[in-house]
């Protein structure tokens, strides 16, 4: 009998096997969003005409920026990379190339810092209020660190390894977002939107693929929202902010 009800009780959905479809899609749409953010600024700047409200990623650009360039681009590429490699069930590449990308993204923290810095020296006065604005992309590369360190703890754990990388990439795609060509002009607001279409795509497979929200979704997501959040600006305006900024801007000093 019990066998009998056994047998007539739906079987779980687990439908985990289209990861290998999903998470390279996402990492292509990733790439994609990056070239096309950049692509008038950056990629095919000279080819493409640079509207007014962009005119403060006018070239030539300092040696930092195309460092840092080189870096973000060499990680979403290999996001991509590591993506199709688990597709391909190269799973031992895939985690040689791993080490190698915790270095990388360790790189991307530094020499993200280092042009925020840069940035703050060039283009603001010295100890002025404005140096307020580069208190964002601080906060991202804080989120991104974040799921960084617990995602490659969690390397030997593929389900919640694979969602803590690509919530971590989501958080350095404002600037991308907020920058791409059918825009008139910049708008953070398009940029938050973006980001959270992506945990949106990503919360929705989980509950089509085994029917709930992965935890690193959900913890990862939540950190990613609370970076966006009005509340921070609070934190924008305090004055240990703006004394941070002040020394961030001296250290840009150096790096000219």
């Amino acid at each position: 009998m019990a066998t009998a009800i056994q047998a007539t009780q739906t079987p779980p959905r687990i439908r985990s096997r289209y990861d290998h479809i999903f998470f390279p899609c996402m990492s292509a749409f990733i790439l994609v969003s990056v070239f096309l953010g950049f692509s008038q600024s950056y990629y095919l700047q000279g080819v493409l005409k640079l509207p007014e409200w962009k005119a403060f990623a006018t070239p030539p650009h300092p040696l930092l920026v195309h460092i840092h360039a080189a870096v973000f681009s060499s990680w979403i590429l290999l996001l991509l990379a590591q993506t199709s490699l688990v597709a391909a069930d190269r799973v031992d590449l895939h985690r040689r190339l791993g080490v190698a990308g915790f270095g990388l993204a360790c790189l991307l923290v530094l020499v993200g810092l280092a042009v925020t810095c840069e940035f703050l020296s060039r283009h603001h006065g010295h100890e002025e209020p404005g140096l307020r604005f580069p208190f964002l992309q601080v906060v991202d590369l804080t989120v991104f660190s974040t799921p960084i360190y617990f995602g490659y703890r969690q390397r030997f754990n593929p389900a919640a390894h694979k969602r803590l990388m690509l919530i971590a990439t989501a958080a350095l795609l404002d600037a991308a977002f907020s920058r791409w060509p059918i825009l008139v002009v910049g708008s953070g607001l398009v940029a938050d939107f973006c980001c959270y279409a992506l945990l949106v795509l990503l919360a929705g497979y989980d509950m089509w693929s085994i029917g709930k929200v992965q935890r690193a979704t959900l913890w990862g997501g939540a950190l990613l929202i609370l970076a966006h959040h009005p509340i921070l600006t609070i934190l924008e305006r305090n004055i240990g902010w703006h004394r941070l900024a002040i020394y961030m801007q001296r250290l840009g000093d150096l790096l000219h």
